[in-house]
């Protein structure tokens, strides 16, 4: 019997502050010394008492505007009530009655994914576990977290994937996190339930820790798969928290899932409410940079790129800056068909060309030596004809050795192309004579022997002749061979 998911997200975000969320201790959760970042209070020594980190919460009301969230201007702190070796307090500070944004949405693909809840808490120690002892590093303990609950909207695991990956990307842009998810500073679990009919609640399965996009995806297809097995056979499914094997590619049962009213929740008396200001909100709002999807339609309306092209922009920020700064350096009076061509030609260059030299490599304009400014006037050698295809790969090979102006490449070693009619004529002739094969396979109808024969005359000129002249007069040659 087929059985329809109903999937929701929860999703832990590391924020990228100076201190932790409430004392002065470095937030720095690439420390590789054990618990040096501590102090009374991140430890949980009776009779400290927190303060709250501003940033943090600054940095959290952005997460909610730009996830079309509504913004509490009045909210509280509250214990959250467990026990377990990472937690120092036997309780952590966080939120629940009031979250600092509620209500939002993240569209994925035209569906807009309900956001329930965005609230700030503080991240728990890092356990390393041994065969005989576990060991406590308290550097982690008490880092700013944001915690993303969704409304059950996700229908399948692509869709999952996606909800996250945009989340991830959203982040980067909002520079509110550096969201490394190998790093544990974007940890996703997935609550997934079946139901006979579409929007139908089953039981619910919490899977958690999952640290990649590929996690996502391939744990909540296992979960639903387990589960459909086990209604099918008559059975019913046990509401639990299981975690995730990325080599077996199964989830395990870890605990049976707590319930709300297990943690026992009540306001922290050592902090006082917050109240959040509509002038600071506004303030928040005007620093909101430009996010990727009114990206994407910025780019398609603008620059007429295709879906792939404008991905690779979008995902690698900083490439898709460069290639505006590129764009910039184009006369915008020039005719739209011409100046179509150049943002193409771009494009084609910075995709194939320039990314293939950093060989995988992120871009990062900071360590190109080619300027904005340089690479636009390459382009332009290329649309005026000055210089081939061939010829532009050698020259842009050396601009990103040495930074230097194509122009000069072009002068130093002599690779100004070759448009003088009669001296290309010479090579076509000679080639005409060498190839005596080429041509009675031209003369028997064979088309392509036309593609070799230019090929030949290329490699005479070591590519300097300009390919559409070698065409043009080496067509006009072959005439006198039909006749």
């Amino acid at each position: 019997m087929r059985y329809y998911p109903t999937i929701g997200l929860e999703i832990h975000i590391e924020l990228k502050t100076k201190s932790k969320m409430f004392c002065s201790c470095k937030n720095d959760p690439d420390e590789k010394t054990p618990n040096v970042n501590v102090c009374p209070i991140c430890l949980g020594h009776p009779g400290t008492l927190p303060t709250i980190n501003e940033e943090a919460i600054k940095k959290t009301i952005k997460i909610g505007l730009a996830l079309n969230c509504q913004i509490s201007t009045h909210t509280i702190f509250e214990r959250k009530n467990y026990f377990y070796p990472d937690l120092p307090k036997g309780y952590q500070i966080s939120q629940y009655s009031t979250p600092l944004c509620k209500n939002g949405f993240l569209e994925i693909e035209g569906k807009k994914i309900r956001i329930r809840r965005i609230h700030v808490e503080e991240d728990t120690g890092r356990l390393t576990h041994t065969k005989d002892y576990s060991l406590i590093d308290f550097n982690r303990a008490g880092i700013p977290l944001v915690e993303l609950v969704t409304e059950p909207d996700i229908e399948s695991p692509k869709e999952a994937k996606l909800f996250a990956e945009e989340l991830h990307l959203m982040l980067r842009y909002l520079q509110v996190s550096s969201v490394n998810m190998e790093k544990g500073q974007m940890r996703i679990e997935a609550n997934v339930s079946l139901g006979r009919l579409k929007g139908e609640l089953g039981t619910k399965v919490e899977i958690k820790n999952l640290n990649s996009f590929k996690a996502v995806e391939k744990a909540i297809e296992y979960e639903i798969k387990r589960q459909s097995e086990i209604l099918n056979a008559g059975k019913k499914i046990q509401q639990e928290t299981r975690g995730w094997d990325p080599i077996k590619e199964i989830t395990f049962p870890q605990r049976q899932k707590e319930y709300e009213h297990s943690y026992r929740y009540f306001p922290e008396p050592d902090l006082p409410p917050l109240k959040i200001m509509s002038r600071t909100i506004d303030i928040l709002k005007s620093e909101i940079p430009e996010l990727p999807q009114k990206k994407r339609e910025r780019f398609k309306r603008e620059y007429s790129l295709d879906e792939n092209s404008i991905e690779i922009f979008i995902k690698n920020k900083d490439l898709g800056e460069y290639f505006e700064k590129v764009v910039s350096e184009f006369d915008p009076h020039l005719p739209k068909e011409k100046l179509t061509r150049l943002i193409h030609l771009t494009v084609n260059y910075l995709k194939t060309e320039l990314l293939g030299f950093l060989s995988g490599n992120h871009f990062s304009e900071e360590n190109i030596l080619i300027t904005p400014e340089n690479f636009a006037e390459f382009i332009s050698l290329i649309e005026n004809g000055r210089i081939s295809s061939k010829l532009a790969k050698i020259i842009l090979e050396e601009m990103f050795k040495t930074g230097k102006d194509p122009s000069n490449i072009m002068e130093e070693k002599e690779l100004v192309q070759i448009t003088n009619k009669d001296e290309i004529l010479t090579f076509i002739k000679d080639v005409i004579k060498e190839n005596e094969k080429a041509i009675e396979d031209f003369k028997g109808g064979k088309e392509s022997s036309i593609q070799f024969l230019i090929g030949q005359v290329m490699r005479k000129t070591k590519g300097k002749a300009n390919p559409q002249m070698v065409r043009d007069l080496l067509r006009e040659q072959l005439k006198n061979y039909l006749k």
